[in-house]
């Protein structure tokens, strides 16, 4: 069949990643819907849908009612819609792929990256839960891509990643401040005076220490996240996950510094080896020629980069990588239109 598709949260950073996705990958839709909130009602976004196929569709206001003739809704708007409105959209038989933090850790919601563990949606649907797929947080999807052909292999005893995450992480808003503390420089304004509205600091020529809110342990929720739905994603409840999460005047595009311990030993040559041959990868690791992944050459790709394997000679088969994707391509919208393709093969 050729699904009907709605996308909520479809003028916001992700949401319009998702519709162009959806076009890029051919996705057979026979209905494009897109919803948003009143205050983008009308609002005309551009759908390319192959060889001079280029359609225009009109946002409309989100309601309960909105997926009365969908299959499939891509959810980005936020915890507290997909709360609310997805088991609506559940119970009108639409299936729901939410971008959102509020189901991830719902132990009857699967938590999907598809190279890694797709074969878990009929491991949580089984007992007749079906509808809803979470999407997981950006930073954790790069990781367990690059981490899980790992853990197949000769297992993970410890995971301790740092992040360098960019504005558009925050959506439209984070990469206007940025843009606009660029602008300020630009005409002379003092960096000391520069007042930052999304993040408690000017983002400008500077690193952020805090992504999402502090909890009581210290760590972040994004932090927690990470922790979290890496265990969640692997199958390993206890996995020993340390995160720590920046933000950085950067674009688009999150890196991250990854150092991990194997159970069984492994040479850095057939490291490289597994992960060029692993789904959803590419390797970029020539030192010598200064050619290793940057946040700027992952700009509208779909696959995780990994460069800079080498080991750890502080512990025994330690190593460290580091890991580069795009945000809001597989990092959200991709990994999202994904499930979408899984969906559909299985389940429409």
């Amino acid at each position: 069949m050729n699904p009907r598709v709605a996308v909520v949260g479809a003028t916001g950073a992700v949401g319009r990643m998702m519709v162009k996705i959806l076009g890029e990958r051919n996705f057979p839709l026979s209905e494009l819907k897109l919803f948003a909130s009143e205050r983008s009602e009308g609002e005309k976004i551009y759908f390319n849908a192959g060889y001079r196929q280029v359609k225009k569709f009109t946002v409309e206001v989100l309601s309960e009612s909105s997926f009365k003739n969908s299959d499939i809704a891509l959810f980005s708007a936020g915890s507290s819609v997909s709360k609310e409105i997805a088991p609506l959209a559940i119970s009108s038989g639409c299936y729901v792929v939410d971008n959102s933090s509020a189901w991830r850790m719902n132990p009857g919601v699967p938590l999907i990256v598809p190279e890694v563990n797709s074969q878990d949606i009929d491991e949580y649907w089984k007992n007749g839960k079906m509808g809803l797929i979470a999407n997981p947080n950006c930073s954790t999807i790069q990781m367990v891509v690059a981490l899980s052909p790992i853990q197949n292999a000769v297992g993970i005893k410890r995971i301790v990643v740092s992040t360098y995450q960019s504005v558009s992480g925050t959506g439209q808003k984070g990469i206007s401040e940025l843009g606009k503390q660029i602008k300020a420089y630009e005409n002379g304004y003092l960096l000391q005076r520069m007042q930052g509205k999304v993040y408690p600091y000017p983002i400008f020529s500077n690193c952020i220490p805090h992504i999402d809110d502090f909890t009581e342990s210290g760590d972040t929720k994004e932090e927690l996240k990470m922790i979290n739905e890496t265990r969640k994603i692997l199958g390993i409840p206890r996995m020993p996950v340390s995160a720590t999460c920046v933000r950085v005047p950067v674009f688009y595009g999150h890196a991250e510094s990854i150092n991990f311990q194997t159970q069984k030993s492994i040479r850095t040559d057939e490291l490289r080896e597994l992960l060029s041959n692993s789904p959803g990868v590419e390797i970029i690791d020539n030192p010598k020629n200064a050619e290793y992944p940057t946040q700027l050459a992952a700009v509208d790709k779909d696959k995780v980069f990994v460069g800079r394997i080498r080991k750890d000679r502080s512990a025994k088969n330690s190593f460290n990588m580091w890991v580069v994707a795009d945000n809001l391509r597989k990092g959200a919208a991709t990994n999202a239109v994904q499930i979408a393709e899984l969906l559909l093969e299985k389940y429409l």
